[in-house]
């Protein structure tokens, strides 16, 4: 029943698309019963039709005019406009009194342009999804004092103020705006102003980016990086406008306008890709003219040879240009939708035909061969601090070094810190089983009611370049170099290799930690490869994509480490960004191969070569921002939160997946090799076809019906670009 609704549905929406078809359908009952009434003797010389064949003339007339209209339409817009073969085909039909046939051209024309726009709407399924989910409204919170409006800290607002110099709102006034529906009012989400406090209801999509302002919520980030589970979002934090809200009210401060937010970003991506056209595209729209001109000379010769008129009418009736115009655009827009149904969206769909041509790689190392952030490796603590009474406490060991440091480091915006508190939590977790299993206490977590998992934390101060310190279950704890650590405690060497004999290798860098005043253990981090980046390197070079490169500033013992355990042979390290956009550049002039003659042709028509080398930069679309807008294309991996990304680079991986790279590269060679299915098989048969009624083998009604099925056949397996084969 489910399935038969459904089919009514579609059926429903095709005849409000195209509403000339069901009026086709429905013409041919009076059509067939009034077939054989001629209401007067002789109208024009020796034709006379019927009452049912005057209704099909003027199906034709109108159908004529439209595709008439249809194609000066497509020529302004720069398209190739051969519906000539249409109004030929037609007009010959009656010509020749061949209404029945002309009737069944009429329908094929309306079911073909229905055909059409399913097969638009299938392949654009993803693409429509994401444009849908985009949010139009906001609840804006009037109570007085509050939002744009208010006073800042010290005076009015000035142009360029960050969302923190507003006005604080006091937790009194969020707890009654969460409580109340009474207190915000509903616009539109282009009305929401800078500073705007805003309720998100649940299961409502935050409008715009901003700034949490409740205590914590949770948030589904699907619609932006497709991550499946939702994540826990804290006071203070970032919220991403298109991140859809959890069980609970939230309320934000609105820190962009809704056309700077993220998710407006993501939409204008979308947009771009849905409303470009492929180089393969374009030629494929310029053969539309000679493949007409090949269907005129056929249906020609069939007359001259044959002397009978029909012949022209049943070649043109079997001529078909849609394999070319309509399923090479479907295989492309479809290729496109695949892409952001796995976390892709790229600008244009040039890039989708161009990655599947791409032959050199430049990969960046830190973020992108790697994990984002620096992750702990080990703690090397200083000889005899456990036992000894160096820092008074006998139960300190790496797990509590490792708990001490997370916390405080969740106070800091170090780029090793969120190594650090990873590194803490797993601690923390380790602590709990341990202590649970023989009932003790932790140093400092019974006498002021706090567990392991909430210790408590007093007096964090950071030294901005140096490192932090703060009072944590009741030790005074500091992070940071080895000078800060250590400095007021006599008698400790200068040097951290004398105090720590185990050397640190190439890739690896450290941070200290001294308890209560006393150096206790180095904290050792290093660049840590992405689990499946070696895989995804070697399935490239499956692809047949060779030359990868690495393009860093580090030093090179560092690069060659990470490049050996990914796989990469060409290495080039501490370098500047603009030797970074030099590389890329050369590669591209040294790998340019001889252009043949017909691809200087092609290039001339539609200005892209199609032979050219492609080289390929992938980074995290922030500080490679320049190299990636120099390389042919650039792509950026990101977890969806980068707005950087979508102004510097073609194509935007949104999961922070490194496996998307020859995800990408599979699905546009197998987007090309269906479009190129399609066309050549489309064309193919339809010529074969002419052929046959050239020599009078297919009558011009069957011809008519036949048509409509080789342009269903080529519209459907341009489709199958949709199916997860990659």
């Amino acid at each position: 029943m489910k399935h038969i609704s459904s089919f009514f549905t579609k059926l429903f929406q095709a005849c409000r698309l195209v509403p000339m078809l069901p009026i086709t359908v429905i013409a041919a009952v009076p059509m067939a019963l009034l077939w054989n009434t001629h209401p007067w003797k002789h109208f024009f010389w020796s034709v006379n039709p019927s009452l049912g064949q005057w209704i099909v003339i003027a199906l034709v007339v109108y159908t004529v005019f439209d595709s008439l209209k249809g194609m000066v339409d497509d020529i302004r817009k720069g398209y190739v406009g051969v519906d000539v073969l249409v109004i030929v085909a037609i007009l010959s039909t009656i010509a020749v009194r061949e209404y029945l046939a002309g009737w069944a051209i009429v329908l094929m024309v309306y079911s073909g342009e229905a055909i059409e726009e399913y097969a638009q709407d299938k392949a654009k399924g993803s693409l429509t999804a994401l444009m849908e989910a985009a949010p139009v409204i906001a609840h804006v919170v009037n109570l007085p004092g509050v939002g744009s409006n208010a006073e800042h800290v010290g005076g009015r607002a000035k142009q360029g103020d960050s969302a923190g110099e507003f006005r604080p709102v006091p937790a009194s006034d969020i707890q009654n705006i969460q409580s109340s529906g009474s207190h915000f009012e509903t616009v539109p989400v282009e009305n929401v102003r800078m500073g705007d406090v805003l309720v998100v209801l649940p299961g409502e999509t935050v409008p715009v980016d901003g700034e949490l302002l409740s205590d914590s919520a949770t948030l589904d980030l699907s619609n932006i990086n497709g991550e499946p589970v939702p994540r826990e979002a804290f006071a203070g934090a970032r919220v991403l406008s298109g991140a859809i809200n959890g069980s609970s009210t939230l309320t934000m401060r609105a820190t962009q306008l809704a056309r700077d937010s993220q998710y407006q970003r993501i939409l204008e991506l979308v947009s771009s890709a849905q409303n470009s056209r492929a180089t393969v595209v374009r030629v494929a729209d310029l053969l539309a003219v000679p493949f007409t001109v090949v269907a005129f000379l056929i249906a020609g010769f069939a007359w001259i040879c044959s002397g009978v008129p029909m012949r022209f009418a049943q070649v043109l009736v079997i001529a078909t240009p849609c394999p070319l115009l309509i399923a090479a655009p479907v295989a492309y827009i479809a290729g496109t939708g695949r892409l952001a149904k796995s976390g892709i969206l790229i600008k244009a769909q040039e890039v989708l035909e161009t990655l599947g041509r791409v032959n050199h790689i430049f990969f960046d190392k830190t973020g992108t061969l790697t994990v984002k952030k620096p992750q702990v490796v080990r703690v090397d603590m200083r000889g005899g601090v456990q036992a000894d009474g160096v820092t008074g406490d006998s139960d300190l060991d790496e797990d509590v070094i490792l708990l001490s440091a997370g916390v405080l480091e969740t106070y800091s915006v170090h780029i090793l810190a969120q190594g650090i508190v990873q590194a803490g939590k797993g601690a923390i977790k380790r602590l709990s089983e341990r202590y649970a299993d023989n009932g003790q206490h932790l140093h400092g977590s019974d006498w002021d009611g706090h567990d392991i998992e909430h210790p408590v934390v007093k007096g964090v101060r950071e030294d901005s370049g140096k490192g932090l310190s703060g009072m944590v279950n009741g030790r005074m704890i500091r992070v940071g170099r080895y000078a800060y650590v250590t400095d007021g405690e006599h008698g400790v060497p200068n040097n951290p290799a004398d105090v720590f004999t185990t050397p640190l290798a190439a890739d690896e860098m450290a941070t200290f930690v001294s308890v209560n005043g006393k150096l206790t253990a180095r904290i050792v981090m290093k660049d840590i490869p992405r689990e499946n980046a070696k895989e995804s390197l070697d399935r490239l070079r499956a692809l047949g994509v060779k030359r990868l490169s690495m393009l860093t500033g580090d030093k090179a013992a560092s690069a060659n480490i990470i490049a050996k355990e990914v796989g990469i042979d060409d290495v080039r390290a501490e370098l500047f960004p603009e030797d970074k956009l030099a590389a890329v550049r050369n590669a591209s002039a040294e790998e340019a191969p001889a252009q043949p003659w017909w691809d200087r042709v092609i290039q001339r028509l539609t200005g892209e070569s199609i032979t050219r080398s492609i080289t390929m930069m992938v980074g995290d679309g922030v500080n490679d921002a320049p190299v990636l807008a120099s390389a042919d294309i650039g792509m950026a991996i990101t977890d969806g939160t980068s707005t950087a990304a979508s102004e510097s680079a073609q194509v935007v991986i949104m999961n922070d997946d490194i496996a998307c790279v020859p995800r990408a590269i599979a699905i546009s060679r197998r987007t090309k090799r269906i479009m190129l299915q399609s066309v050549i098989g489309g064309l193919s048969l339809s010529i074969i076809a002419m052929l046959c009624a050239a020599f009078n083998l297919i009558p011009v009604v069957a011809g008519a019906f036949l048509q409509e099925a080789i342009d269903v056949v080529s519209i459907l397996w341009s489709l199958t670009a949709l199916i997860d084969k990659d």
